[in-house]
């Protein structure tokens, strides 16, 4: 029940390389992520060649060029999906990808991938939701910049469509990159999980590695975090993402959270049954105790191992004549 499906953000951040989206997916199976994700869009359907680019963009790319020449730059045409695909499947782990437009999800569809993943950018776009919808297949919804109503109208439109409410988990999200830890709000997760009793999970971008495992703890049951070779590399998305080594660590820190998570029962477990003799006490003479004498709060205490009576039942001996001679720290039977 604990069991996270970790997702490694490729994105965009092979930079138009297939070599180095091959490297990126080597180094999520070497991280023990879950999956590895990859952008699926054509610039022309998704941007005009006026549209300005978001700050953190900016900061890390051409400011003189339009979003339109960056995105054209960064496009995987279907021969290099299925490049990466099988690559994906020679290694064993699995591809998934974001459609930004109604072709490319088109494109999904005919590579059949089991899972689509809904950017955040999308969950107001009504066609590009039915789309998905109609397909019927498991979804992923990012819900960075939204809030209830945008979420429960994106949920609507899905589940109307023909998807399941089941295959549907909700990402919290905050698309800033990268995000301010004061800006997380990782308490949203609860507030998302209740008021739609949907699967949840959490697309983390801000840097370092201890949101994504705290989103764990809050019950994240996905999460989603960008990888790169390296934060030196040119590109939107380098600087808000994880090393490769950084990524395995989150990895393993997020596996180790889902253990510790366990269930809901509160018993003694497994590891920790033999340590109950040798930590709790048992009522002993605190004296010797001669046959005939009664119990009292003078001639008996509670010490340890805890192999004898329970010192909750001390009242119900106190007054009670001993059976026989009990030496000092001897266990007391009656």
């Amino acid at each position: 029940m604990n069991n996270v499906f970790v997702i490694a953000e490729a994105g965009v951040n092979h930079n138009g390389s297939i070599l180095l989206a091959k490297r990126l997916i080597d180094a999520a199976v070497k991280a023990g992520a879950d999956a590895v994700k990859f952008q699926t869009f054509k610039s022309k359907n998704m941007v005009s060649k006026h549209a300005q680019k978001a700050d953190y963009q900016k900061n890390t790319t051409d400011k003189n060029e339009s979003q339109f020449d960056m995105l054209k730059k960064l496009e995987l045409n279907e021969y290099q999906h299925k490049t990466l695909i099988k690559y994906c499947k020679k290694k064993k782990i699995m591809f998934l990808s974001s459609p930004f437009d109604l072709e490319s999800i088109d494109l999904l569809n005919r590579l059949h991938l089991p899972i689509i993943k809904i950017p955040s950018g999308e969950i107001t776009n009504l066609l590009y939701l039915k789309k998905i919808g109609m397909l019927n297949k498991r979804v992923i919804l990012s819900t960075g910049m939204s809030n209830i109503k945008e979420i429960r109208e994106a949920l609507s439109v899905l589940v109307s469509c023909g998807t399941k409410k089941k295959n549907i988990t909700i990402l919290h999200c905050n698309t800033q990159y990268p995000t301010p830890f004061a800006d997380v709000n990782l308490r949203a997760i609860e507030r998302i999980r209740k008021t739609f009793n949907t699967d949840v999970g959490y697309s983390d971008h801000t840097q370092g590695i201890e949101v994504a495992i705290a989103a764990v703890a809050l019950g994240a049951q996905i999460i989603e975090k960008h990888i790169t070779i390296s934060n030196s590399l040119p590109g939107p998305d380098h600087r808000a993402s994880l090393e490769p080594q950084e990524f395995s660590t989150m990895v393993k820190s997020i596996r180790n959270i889902s253990k510790a998570l366990g269930n809901f029962c509160k018993v003694p477990s497994k590891s920790e049954i033999k340590n109950i003799n040798v930590a709790r006490k048992s009522l002993v003479a605190k004296m010797n105790i001669n046959k005939g004498e009664l119990f009292t709060n003078t001639n008996i205490t509670a010490k340890r191992p805890g192999n004898g009576l329970n010192p909750m039942t001390i009242h119900q001996i106190l007054g009670k004549k001993a059976k026989c001679d009990f030496k000092k720290d001897e266990t007391i039977s009656i």
